[in-house]
C-alpha cells in the first residue's frame, strides 16, 4: 500500500502567497502610483489656482450689458434693401414751357436698367419738357433724352448724355411673383427730399388705375408704402432688392396731390419692355 505525499510545510505555503502579493503589486504598482500623482497634482492645483468667485447679481448684470454693447446687430431688411438700390437711383429734373410762355419746374425719380446707363421713369415725369436733367447718386448731373415710351403704361426710357464713369444697374426682379402682403419699398425725391425710401407691403395686384379722366392703366401694383409728388418714375423694390415695379401715381379722393395710402406701380415686367425685349 502506498503513501500519499505529507503536506508542505507552512512556511512553504505562505512564500507561495508572498510570491503572488508580489506579482500583484507589481501589476497594480503602475496604476497606485498614477492615481495618487495625480490626486496630488490636483490638490496642488487647486492651492495655486482657487476657484474663481462667484459673480454678484449687479455684476452679472453688468457684464450681460458689456457684451450686448459690443455685439453687432445685423442690419434691418430696409437698410439693405437701401443699400443695394440705392446707387441706381437717380433724380429726374425738367423744365417745361407752358402756354404761357413760361418755364416751370418738375421733378421725379427714375432707375438705372442696364449697362448702358439707360433709365426708366414714368412718362408723365418727362413728358412736354424742353430740358432733361437726371443727377445720379454720385452728384454726377448729365442731360438726357427720351429714348422711347409707353404711353398706355406712363413709361419713359431715358438715356444720360454724360453719365459717371462708374455706376450700378438695378437688378429687375420678377412682379408675377408677388403675392398681397409682401414686403416692398418705394425710392424716390419725395418734394424734393433726394433718395428717401418707405416702406410697405403689396395690398393688391392686377388694379385698375385711372391717372386722368382720358386714361386707364390695367395690372398695376397697388401698395401701401408712403409716396408723394417727386416719388413718381421711381422704383418699386422687393426684399431681395429687386425692382419689381416702377411708381406711376397715388389715388386721393380728395382734390390734393398728396398720399392717403394707396400707390401704384407698373410692373417691371411691362415697363422693361421700353428698353428691348421682357426679360421674363
Amino acid at each position: 500500500m502506498q503513501e500519499s505525499n505529507p503536506s508542505p510545510p507552512r512556511f512553504a505555503r505562505l512564500r507561495v502567497q508572498t510570491q503572488r502579493l508580489r506579482a500583484l503589486f507589481k501589476t497594480i504598482a503602475p496604476v497606485v502610483i498614477g492615481v495618487v500623482i495625480t490626486l496630488i497634482a490636483l490638490v496642488l492645483f487647486n492651492l495655486v489656482n482657487p476657484a474663481p468667485r462667484a459673480l454678484t447679481p449687479k455684476e452679472l448684470d453688468q457684464r450681460i450689458a458689456q457684451v450686448m454693447a459690443s455685439a453687432t446687430a445685423p442690419a434691418a431688411l430696409s437698410a439693405r434693401v437701401y443699400a443695394a438700390v440705392q446707387p441706381s437711383l437717380v433724380q429726374v429734373e425738367t423744365k417745361i414751357l407752358t402756354t404761357d410762355g413760361k418755364e416751370e419746374g418738375g421733378r421725379g425719380a427714375g432707375v438705372i436698367i442696364d449697362e448702358n446707363a439707360q433709365i426708366l421713369t414714368s412718362l408723365h415725369v418727362v413728358q412736354n419738357a424742353i430740358d432733361i436733367q437726371v443727377l445720379f447718386m454720385d452728384g454726377t448731373r448729365s442731360s438726357a433724352q427720351v429714348v422711347t415710351t409707353q404711353p398706355e403704361n406712363d413709361i419713359a426710357l431715358l438715356r444720360a448724355e454724360q453719365p459717371p464713369t462708374q455706376f450700378l444697374p438695378a437688378t429687375l426682379g420678377n412682379a408675377r411673383s408677388l403675392n398681397i402682403g409682401d414686403e416692398v419699398f418705394a425710392l424716390g425725391s419725395p418734394f424734393g427730399l433726394t433718395a428717401s425710401e418707405s416702406a410697405g407691403i403689396v395690398s393688391g395686384l392686377n388694379r385698375i388705375y385711372h391717372p386722368n379722366k382720358d386714361m386707364r392703366m390695367e395690372g398695376m401694383i397697388q401698395f401701401d408704402a408712403a409716396v408723394n409728388p417727386g416719388n413718381s418714375g421711381g422704383p418699386l423694390v422687393n426684399r431681395y432688392g429687386e425692382v419689381v415695379g416702377i411708381v406711376t401715381g397715388l389715388l386721393n379722393p380728395t382734390e390734393q396731390n398728396f398720399f392717403v395710402g394707396i400707390g401704384f406701380a407698373v410692373p417691371i415686367n411691362a415697363a422693361a419692355q421700353a428698353a428691348g425685349p421682357n426679360p421674363f
